[in-house]
């Protein structure tokens, strides 16, 4: 294996260098015989999780911008017709328009912006990105705190930590453990049309801070006496801090308050 460059550094690359991972990987995003019709790989690097993405995809398109890699990766899919390598930033993609999912062992450094191209596209059934480890267990609320992204986006997608990964399977190894995160859309979204529309304002309200707390902050837009049924319905404390507050006790405090 080629020594990293500081060009692979500049790019926040990390290449996964072990075998196992990648089988892992591969298998959560495309499990048992439900391989997807179509794969999107972020960043295939050197191909290590691409090789068994392709064995587990009917059309995979492998992404990557480091010019540097591209002969490699080329030479090494060249008689495996259903692999594309496409040069260039996966971010600049558009998203397909038929059902696709998206895998991919994802620069630490442009995590955020890979995952909102993930909620945006319409077509996408799933994700699994290896993300840093730090960044999966706060939107998984692996933590016991949730985030203001995963809450509000909870109608429509689920989020999950699948597994970890430790800095030594990676080359050059980062400062920190890695993290399996799945990003699921529903196939039937839990709130539509105007009820969504209300969940997003109440839910941005909520993480407003405004009153310094959940509780204080709904009473200052809602009638105190509905919010207060509205929490003893949800069976949550009024003290409760609203990053404790997990996405299923906000859907009831979204049914008990209503639009």
């Amino acid at each position: 294996m080629a020594r990293p460059t500081h060009r692979a550094r500049t790019l926040s690359q990390n290449f996964l260098a072990h075998r196992a991972t990648a089988e892992r990987v591969a298998r959560l995003a495309a499990p048992g015989h439900r391989h997807p019709p179509l794969l999107l790989e972020v960043g295939a690097g050197q191909g290590a999780l691409t090789e068994p993405l392709a064995r587990r995809s009917r059309e995979l398109r492998a992404y990557e911008i480091d010019p540097r890699l591209l002969p490699g990766l080329r030479a090494r899919f060249a008689h495996t017709p259903h692999v594309r390598v496409v040069a260039g930033d996966f971010l600049a993609a558009r998203p397909p328009r038929t059902p696709f999912a998206v895998a991919g062992n994802v620069p630490f450094s442009r995590t955020a912006d890979i995952v909102d191209w993930c909620l945006t596209a319409p077509a996408l059934t799933h994700a699994t990105l290896i993300t840093q480890l730090e960044y999966a267990r706060k939107r998984t609320g692996d933590y016991g705190r949730w985030t203001l992204l995963t809450v509000r986006t909870w109608p429509c997608h689920e989020w999950r930590l699948v597994g970890r990964v430790g800095r030594y399977r990676f080359r050059p190894a980062p400062r920190v453990d890695a993290g399996i995160l799945r990003l699921e859309r529903r196939p039937a979204p839990l709130l539509t049309g105007a009820a969504l529309r209300s969940w997003d304002d109440l839910v941005e309200l909520g993480f407003s801070g405004v009153g310094g707390s959940l509780h204080a902050s709904l009473r200052r837009a809602r009638p105190a006496r509905r919010v207060d049924a509205a929490f003893r319905g949800a069976r949550l404390d009024p003290r409760v801090l609203v990053g404790e507050v997990p996405p299923e006790a906000w859907l009831r405090l979204h049914e008990e308050l209503g639009s």
